[in-house]
């Protein structure tokens, strides 16, 4: 089927919060004709990427966008840009706490649905009053996809993909000691000085044995089946891009919100408040800890799925096994609908 983007850019300013205007970015991909189960999908990107990670062709030995493979089956696939991210409006990073970053990318959300209804969203889409919405988010896309659905409970389901409620840390190569990575408490900005792991960082930045290693997230990051050219131009220069911005990648993060990210358990409240399905899907080297156990952190979900993808490492859309990744996603939806025509919205 033929798949059709147009760009938005949609003000937040007020549910922002931030006393200054400010704008969200998305692309929605749509099919080229109106889909008999419409399917919306709200799809956040990780910390140095924006929007681009969803709607590009992804270099690596696997092809296509995911945004084009789900709107040829049917979705209205919305990539999002984060408050402080990409094409968004741009903020001080110190501002940029879960608050405004959450509540910006509701805002948004919930006029991309109003418009979707009235049939004002892309030209000759005929209205779709009520369709099946789900968020999913990718490493700190999946941080705040699991902030803003324990807040908002607006989707249907939500499937976070290569991020842990409970505990996230990137590997290192083996044999490498892990990389040194502060846990600063939600209610600190990182000025403060308030790192709870600052005795683990000191050994760790003091040893000798400390990674010397260029691109010290490669390994996870990337499985070894992508062309090094590639590794290099996504990880050089990670997070701050501040060169050869590639086109997945964003020059700026939500600073605050990242941090916090990172600190263990940070957003466990939101996980365990969460009543919809849950997918949790990674490769099969990834940044979580403890994937197994990550069924805890969503006590009150009425179900959660569980996926490990082959031959695939922390970002996902870049592996030879991408395809096999989106249709896990794919038959997940269908678990959600059939959830949904039973029970309700989980709202």
């Amino acid at each position: 089927m033929p798949t059709r983007s147009v760009d938005l850019r949609l003000d937040v300013t007020e549910a922002a919060g931030l006393g200054e205007p400010a704008h969200i970015a998305l692309t929605i991909t749509a099919p080229g004709a109106p889909p008999p189960d419409p399917v919306v999908c709200f799809a956040k990107p990780g910390a140095g990427y924006g929007r681009g990670y969803y709607t590009e062709d992804l270099p690596g030995p696997g092809s296509g966008a995911q945004a084009d493979w789900h709107a040829a089956r049917g979705w209205i696939f919305v990539s999002v840009d984060h408050l402080g991210v990409g094409d968004s409006s741009l903020h001080d990073p110190e501002r940029l706490s879960f608050a405004p970053v959450i509540a910006a990318s509701q805002a948004a959300e919930t006029e991309v649905r109003q418009k979707l209804a009235a049939g004002t969203l892309i030209d000759q889409l005929a209205p779709i009053p009520v369709a099946l919405t789900i968020g999913i988010g990718q490493s700190m896309g999946g941080a705040f996809t699991v902030v803003q659905q324990g807040r908002h409970h607006g989707y249907d389901g939500v499937a976070v993909l290569g991020y842990s409620p409970l505990r996230t840390q990137p590997p290192t190569a083996p044999g490498l000691p892990p990389l040194p990575l502060p846990w600063v408490p939600r209610d600190t900005q990182l000025s403060d000085g308030v790192v709870t792991n600052g005795p683990a960082l000191a050994r760790i930045a003091g040893a000798e044995d400390a990674p010397a290693h260029t691109l010290p997230m490669a390994w996870g990051f990337h499985y070894d089946d992508v062309d090094p050219s590639v590794v290099q131009r996504d990880l050089e220069d990670y997070p701050a891009r501040h060169d050869d911005l590639p086109p997945w990648g964003s020059a700026t993060i939500p600073a605050t919100a990242v941090l916090w990210c990172l600190a263990p358990g940070s957003t466990l409240a939101e996980a365990a408040a969460i009543r919809c399905p849950v997918l949790v899907a990674l490769g099969e080297r990834d940044v979580l800890v403890d994937p197994r156990g990550e069924p805890r952190a969503y006590e009150s979900a009425q179900s959660v799925d569980f996926f490990v993808c082959p031959r695939m490492a922390h970002m996902h859309n870049f592996a030879g096994t991408r395809e096999l990744f989106w249709r896990r996603i794919e038959t997940w939806a269908d678990w959600v609908r059939a959830v949904r025509d039973q029970s309700g919205p989980a709202s």
